[in-house]
C-alpha cells in the first residue's frame, strides 16, 4: 500500500493542476495604428469618406434686412433694431419651427451662465463692475423682444430658453421652401471693460465711447445633416455655429461717427466730408503705404464740438457671408491702404482712437495686409473686398471683414518690443479668422480648435513670414509644459468649448502644434500644403466637421494618419522617445553562436551551411578584439573576399567600397504618443546627418526598436529631435553618450509642481 501511495498522489494531483492552468484572455486590437472606425462617424451621401461635401450635401441659408439704430445715451446706451428674416430650407426635412441664436441673453439678469459659474473667495472686480453686479445701478442687459411676425405682420408663436428662441411656423416650412419672419428688438449696451465682453463700448475719460457691436440682432441657428439644429446656449466660451446669407443693414448713428462693418458701403461719398472722400479714393489706388482718411485733427475737432442731436444713415451691403458686425465712434482714426490679391485690388482698413497712436499708424493696416497675402497663398484668394482691424481695449475678436484688435502704447505713446509683437500677432490671428471659420464655417459652438487651432497654425507660418524668430505661439516645443502637466484638469483636442479647463493650449497651441509636427516631420511642405489648401477649398463657404478634416488631410497627401489623429487629437498622451544604448559592432564571417543554434535546430553541420557575414558587438560572446584591427572589410574577410572576386571584375572591384563603422541604436518609447523618430548623428570631423524614421517603426514594438546605421567616418554623438519638433517631453534621454549634469526632465517637473 505504501508503494502505491505516489502513484496516487500523481493522479490526484493531476487534474488539480489542469484545473490551474491560466488560459489566456483574448482582447481587441489595441494597435496604435488601428484604423478609426470607432471615432470618426461613417461617411454618407451627404459627406464622403474621402472628406468632401458628398453628392446630396445641402446647407441652409439666411438673408437679414436690418435697419438699426444706435443711442449714443451718456450713461446707458441702447442699441434699436428691426430685422427680417427670409430663411430658406434645402435639407431634405420639414421644419415645423424655427432656432434663433438670442447671444445677448447671456448678459441678462437671471443669466444661466452666472448660475454654472462657481464663485470662488478670491473676487477681484473694478468699481464700475461692482457697482454693476452688486447695487440696484445694475446694468440690465439681455434682448427685448418687442415683436415676432410673420410677412404680414401676424404674431408667430415663441419660447425663449435663454439664449435660444424658438419660432413655430404657422405652416412647417418644406423642403426647397422659404420663409419669412420679423422681429423687433433693443437691448441696453454693455460696458465691455467691466464685463470682459466680445462686443459693446469702451469708455474715455473725455466722456466719449467707442462702440465694437457684434451678436447684437437675433441670429439664425444652424441646421445641417450632422446636429438638425444646433441650440447649444451660448454659455460664454463656445462661440458661433451660423448659416450663410445676405445683409442688407442701415446703421443710424450721431451725424460725426465714423462707422465700418461688414459687407460694401453703400453710400461711403455721403457719410464723408468731401475732403475725406478724396483721401479715400487716393487709398484705393495706393499699394505701398497707408492713406489716413480721418485724421487726428478730425478725431479732436469732433471731440470738441460733438454732434450729438443730428444723425446720419450708413448702409451696408454683404454677400455670402455668415454674421455681420460693426464699429462706431467720433473718435476714430481711419486709415486704408490697397492690396492686390489674385489680380483684385481689395482694401486693408485700420480705425483706431488717439490712444493706438503712433503704434496703431505704423504698423496695423500693413499687418493686415501682409496677413491678406499671407493667408491667401496657403489657402485660397481672399474673396471679400475689405479687412478692417479696430483698435479696443485688451480686445481680440473676429467677425467677417472686421475683428477689434489689442495693443496700445503708453500714455507718452512709447511702446516695447513685447506690446508691438503682442499687437502684430493679435491682428494676424483675428484677421486670419476671415479663412477660419468666416468662410471655411465650422461649429464654433463644438469644436472650438477647428477655427483657433487651424487658424493659430496659419498665423504662425505667417508671422513667421513677416519676420524670422518672430514670438509665435504653436511650435511643438512650447506646448511640452503644458503636455507635462497634471493629467486630471487636461483634455483631449476633441473636447466640447465650454468643457475645456486649458482653451488656449488645448483649442489653440495644441492643434496648432500638431499641424506643425505633421508638416515638418510627418508629411513634410509639399504633402502638407496641398492637402491644407485641398480641404481649405473643398469646404469654403460650407459646414465642414472634424472627420471632414481628418479625411481630406489624408486624402489629398495619401498618407494614413490615423495614428496620428487618434494619438494627438482623441488622447492626452506625450511624446517621450529616447535613446536607451548604442553599441559599435564589428564584421565577422566565422560562425556566430546563432548560426551554430541554427545548425543544430535543423541537424544540419555548420561547414555545410552557406557562408554568413555577421555583425556583432563587443558585449556578444562572438566578438574578438582582432576584429578592431580591420581597416578594410571586404579584402579581411575571406567569405566577402570570395564573393567579390567571383561575382565583380577587376576594373569594377576597384569603385568597389565598404562602411568602416556600424552602430546598433537601440530607441526606447516611454511615451503613449508614437512619433517618427528624428536621428542626427555627428561625425568625428564635426560634421552631421539626419535619419528619419517614419512612425510606423513603432508598430510590432511599441515600447523598443533598433536600427542599423553604417558609416565611412566615426560618430561621436547621437540625438533625437535636435530641433525638438515633436513635442518630446524628455530630453535628457535624446543624447548619446549620456550627458549627465543635464537633467531637464526633472528640472521641468520640480518647475510644474
Amino acid at each position: 500500500m505504501k508503494k502505491l501511495m505516489p502513484v496516487l498522489i500523481f493522479f490526484i494531483l493531476l487534474p488539480l493542476q489542469a484545473q490551474e492552468k491560466k488560459i489566456p484572455k483574448g482582447h481587441e486590437n489595441t494597435s496604435k495604428f488601428r484604423q478609426m472606425y470607432d471615432l470618426l462617424p461613417t461617411p454618407n451621401r451627404y459627406r464622403s469618406a474621402n472628406g468632401a461635401p458628398g453628392p446630396d450635401y445641402y446647407q441652409n441659408y439666411a438673408n437679414y434686412d436690418m435697419n438699426i439704430q444706435l443711442i449714443d445715451d451718456s450713461k446707458q446706451p441702447v442699441l434699436r433694431g428691426e430685422e427680417t428674416i427670409e430663411y430658406i430650407n434645402n435639407s431634405p426635412d420639414v421644419l415645423p419651427y424655427l432656432w434663433i441664436q438670442l447671444d445677448q441673453n447671456r448678459r441678462a439678469p437671471d443669466s444661466f451662465t452666472e448660475q454654472i459659474t462657481p464663485d470662488g473667495d478670491n473676487v477681484m472686480l473694478r468699481p464700475g463692475r461692482f457697482v454693476s453686479e452688486f447695487t440696484n445701478q445694475g446694468y440690465q442687459g439681455g434682448f427685448h423682444i418687442e415683436s415676432v411676425t410673420d410677412a404680414d405682420g401676424r404674431a408667430l408663436p415663441h419660447t425663449i430658453n435663454y439664449t435660444m428662441m424658438r419660432v413655430d411656423l404657422r405652416t412647417p416650412l418644406r423642403p426647397g421652401e422659404k420663409t419669412k419672419i420679423k422681429i423687433k428688438w433693443w437691448y441696453n449696451i454693455n460696458n465691455f471693460k467691466q464685463d470682459w465682453a466680445r462686443s459693446g463700448y469702451e469708455d474715455f475719460p473725455d466722456g466719449e465711447k467707442e462702440y465694437i457691436i457684434a451678436q447684437f440682432y437675433p441670429r439664425m441657428a444652424v441646421y445641417d445633416d450632422v446636429e438638425g439644429w444646433q441650440t447649444n446656449q451660448f454659455i460664454g466660451t463656445g462661440e458661433f455655429a451660423l448659416p450663410f446669407g445676405e445683409f442688407t443693414v442701415n446703421i443710424t448713428a450721431p451725424a460725426d461717427f465714423v462707422i465700418d462693418g461688414t459687407g460694401h458701403l453703400l453710400n461711403r461719398m455721403a457719410v464723408l466730408t468731401p475732403e475725406q472722400w478724396r483721401r479715400w479714393l487716393k487709398a484705393t489706388k495706393t499699394y505701398d503705404r497707408p492713406v489716413i482718411v480721418v485724421t487726428e485733427a478730425d478725431v479732436k475737432r469732433k471731440i470738441q464740438n460733438p454732434e450729438r442731436e443730428q444723425t446720419k444713415t450708413w448702409r451696408f451691403h454683404a454677400k455670402k457671408v455668415r454674421d455681420f458686425a460693426f464699429a462706431a465712434s467720433r473718435r476714430f482714426i481711419y486709415d486704408a491702404m490697397a492690396v492686390n490679391i489674385g489680380g483684385e485690388t481689395k482694401m486693408a482698413i485700420s480705425m483706431y482712437p488717439p490712444e493706438g497712436n503712433p503704434l496703431w499708424e505704423k504698423y496695423s493696416t500693413r499687418v493686415v495686409t501682409h496677413t491678406l497675402k499671407s493667408y491667401s497663398d496657403i489657402l485660397f484668394d481672399y474673396p471679400y473686398h475689405k479687412a478692417i482691424s479696430v483698435n479696443a481695449f485688451r480686445q481680440g475678436m473676429e467677425y467677417p471683414m472686421i475683428c477689434w484688435n489689442f495693443g496700445r502704447p503708453g500714455p507718452d505713446g512709447k511702446y516695447n518690443e513685447r506690446t508691438k509683437n503682442g499687437m502684430i500677432g493679435v491682428i494676424i490671428h483675428e484677421v486670419g479668422h476671415n479663412w477660419f471659420p468666416m468662410v471655411v464655417n465650422s461649429d464654433e459652438r463644438q469644436w472650438m480648435w477647428m477655427d483657433e487651432g487651424l487658424n493659430t497654425f496659419v498665423q504662425l507660418l505667417t508671422e513667421q513670414r513677416w519676420q524670422k524668430g518672430f514670438p509665435s505661439r504653436g511650435f511643438p516645443k512650447d506646448i511640452v509644459p503644458f503636455m507635462m502637466g497634471d493629467q486630471s484638469k487636461m483634455q483631449p483636442i476633441m473636447v466640447n468649448a465650454d468643457n475645456m479647463f486649458n482653451r488656449s493650449m488645448t483649442a489653440y497651441s495644441k492643434p496648432a502644434a500638431g499641424l506643425y509636427i505633421l508638416r515638418e516631420v510627418i508629411l513634410g511642405h509639399k504633402l502638407f500644403d496641398h492637402a491644407l489648401k485641398t480641404y481649405a477649398n473643398r469646404w469654403k463657404f460650407k459646414h465642414p466637421t472634424p472627420a471632414d478634416f481628418f479625411r481630406t488631410m489624408e486624402d489629398a497627401s495619401g498618407t494614413d494618419l490615423d495614428w496620428f489623429w487618434r494619438g494627438w487629437f482623441f488622447t492626452t498622451g506625450v511624446n517621450d522617445i529616447g535613446i536607451k544604448k548604442v553599441s559599435r559592432f564589428y564584421v565577422t564571417d566565422r560562425p556566430t553562436t546563432r548560426i551554430k543554434n541554427m545548425a543544430k535546430r535543423y541537424g544540419i553541420k555548420v561547414k555545410d551551411l552557406p557562408k554568413f557575414v555577421s555583425l556583432v558587438s563587443e558585449d556578444s560572446p562572438d566578438f574578438r578584439p582582432e576584429m578592431k584591427q580591420k581597416q578594410d572589410i571586404l579584402s579581411q574577410t575571406p567569405a566577402l573576399k570570395h564573393y567579390l572576386e567571383t561575382h565583380f571584375g577587376p576594373d569594377e572591384l576597384k569603385n568597389i567600397k565598404a562602411p568602416k563603422y556600424f552602430y546598433q541604436v537601440v530607441f526606447e518609447k516611454n511615451g503613449e504618443l508614437v512619433m517618427p523618430i528624428v536621428l542626427r548623428v555627428t561625425y568625428d570631423d564635426g560634421t552631421q546627418k539626419t535619419y528619419k524614421y517614419p512612425a510606423e517603426i513603432w508598430r510590432f514594438n511599441d515600447k523598443e526598436v533598433k536600427k542599423l546605421l553604417v558609416s565611412d567616418k566615426k560618430i561621436v554623438k547621437f540625438e533625437i529631435d535636435p530641433d525638438q519638433l515633436t513635442a518630446d517631453v524628455n530630453t535628457d534621454n535624446n543624447v548619446w553618450p549620456r550627458d549627465k549634469k543635464v537633467n531637464r526632465f526633472n528640472q521641468l517637473k520640480k518647475q510644474l509642481k
